[in-house]
């Protein structure tokens, strides 16, 4: 399965469950507490950040969707802090304050990457409470591309037949992460994506593949679901669709630092790729690898778009190699936001020899990425005269992408790369031979916002002109 990384500006998700703020206090374990037999933690640190369907808001505001969230606190702090909060990240909040209810609050003592105690702040919310959710779902709906119920069973959707009626009646896909031993109130809805221990909660102990699969058919047909999608821990998880076969896509391989707010990222990768228009199984393989991106970090972590495009382009093998001008501005933008320096060379690449590896190796030592741009054919034959290039340009960029020296090749068809330099706006600008810096292409701009632009020797008796004139002697 080829994975591109959709267009999460263009999805708007709306998120109405259960809304809780996460807190995190950390710090050094060093003795046991002489009053009793437990460790005593000296708080160093302390972090708050959504949690529950705040999360999933959280996560999908950081892929670059536009996100809405409806959902319950108090008339409290907590419900401030969420809210400007969430306000922040840039997910729209549209809460009901309940006046004699806190905002759910979850508190986590953590030292060394490992929590010793949850303190939870709740009162369930009433059918009541949660009545006013389903006005402002039916006044968001018209305004997204899809709705996440998320239900962590603290009573924001007390109401959830009637959410998922309203927005299948407006034709709207309806993802649900579901909580609990009922499973009917989720009745119609699009995909539902419990975890295994919730899934063998309805639907009891499966032993092998073949019982989970049978007995995941039953309950979609039994719910009338679109899809099921069961996530499985370290055993990956496993996609059963309405119609088609189902399909299993396994564990990324990481270190595990924990596992809390993985399920959120999972909906949410999902959701905002529906919304951006990928089909469901390539959406599924998405938050696949989300979520082992997700587990790799301490606490509900959101992944941001920048994050997911990079571990999709190593699982494709497209984290070097051969992009279309499109595809490397989207690897450099990654590249920067993580702090990486750009190298830029250019040139007609005819016959690759001597003095361009070495050239190029050195190129690559300036930065942490280096971009080779070559010039198409019909500019080489424009640059260089009538027989040239003497290899096409499919296979110039073969070879180039094959040095451990270069990162990314792109062609141009333009005589000079100054259209490639205005976009990409690299750190370093490179040129091999015997130029002047005020000879190279683009040094005047690249000076201009404070780039370097450096030359860089052939080794001698090195260059494609004079080996092709030393070819064509010969044949003569």
């Amino acid at each position: 399965m080829k994975l591109d990384t959709p267009r999460f500006d263009k999805a708007r998700v709306l998120v109405v469950g259960d809304v809780m703020l996460d807190r995190y206090w950390q710090g050094a374990t060093t003795r046991i507490s002489p009053e009793a037999p437990v460790a005593v933690v000296k708080v160093q640190g302390s972090k708050d950040s959504p949690g529950g369907a705040g999360n999933v808001a959280l996560n999908l505001a950081a892929l670059g969707a536009a996100a809405s969230l409806a959902g319950l606190v108090g008339e409290d702090a907590n419900g401030r802090e969420l809210e400007a909060s969430l306000g922040a990240a840039g997910v729209l909040c549209d809460f009901h304050r309940v006046a004699d209810k806190p905002t759910i609050t979850k508190l986590r003592v953590i030292s060394r990457h490992q929590q010793l105690i949850r303190l939870d702040f709740e009162e369930p919310f009433t059918t009541d409470d949660a009545a006013p959710l389903t006005a402002r779902l039916r006044a968001l709906l018209p305004q997204v591309d899809a709705v996440i119920l998320s239900d962590y069973r603290k009573g924001a959707l007390h109401h959830v037949r009637d959410l998922i009626a309203i927005a299948r009646a407006l034709h709207k896909p309806v993802l649900v992460d579901p909580k609990g031993a009922d499973f009917n109130i989720y009745r119609g809805a699009s995909v539902l994506k419990p975890n295994l221990h919730e899934f063998e909660a309805i639907v009891g102990r499966c032993h092998g593949e073949e019982e989970l699969v049978g007995r995941g058919r039953s309950l979609l047909q039994e719910l009338e679901l679109q899809a099921l999608l069961i996530t499985r821990g370290e055993h990956g998880m496993t996609l059963i669709p309405a119609e088609g076969h189902e399909q299993h896509f396994p564990a990324r391989s990481r270190d595990v630092f924990d596992v809390t707010g993985a399920g959120d990222t999972v909906i949410a990768v999902l959701a905002a790729s529906l919304a951006a228009g990928v089909a469901l199984p390539e959406s599924v393989a998405l938050a696949n690898i989300a979520a082992g991106l997700a587990v790799a970090k301490l606490g509900t972590a959101a992944i941001s778009g920048a994050e997911l495009r990079r571990e999709v382009q190593r699982d494709g093998g497209s984290d070097r190699g051969i992009l279309t001008r499109e595809q490397l501005l989207l690897a450099v933008a990654d590249a920067r936001a993580h702090g990486e320096r750009i190298v830029f060379t250019n040139g007609c690449f005819d016959i690759i020899h001597a003095g361009h590896v070495g050239y190029l190796k050195e190129a690559r030592k300036l930065g942490d990425r280096l971009v080779v741009a070559i010039n198409d054919d019909a500019s080489v034959t424009r640059l260089k005269g009538k027989g040239r290039p003497i290899n096409p340009v499919d296979r110039r960029m073969a070879v180039l992408a094959g040095l451990e020296s270069v990162d990314w090749v792109v062609s141009f068809a333009q005589d000079t790369p100054e259209r490639l330099l205005q976009d990409i706006r690299p750190e370093v600008l490179v040129k091999g031979g015997d130029y002047g810096i005020a000879e190279v292409v683009g040094s005047d701009f690249v000076h201009s916002y404070g780039g370097e632009v450096l030359v860089l020797s052939f080794l001698d008796d090195c260059s494609t002109s004079a080996i092709v004139t030393r070819i064509r002697q010969q044949s003569a």
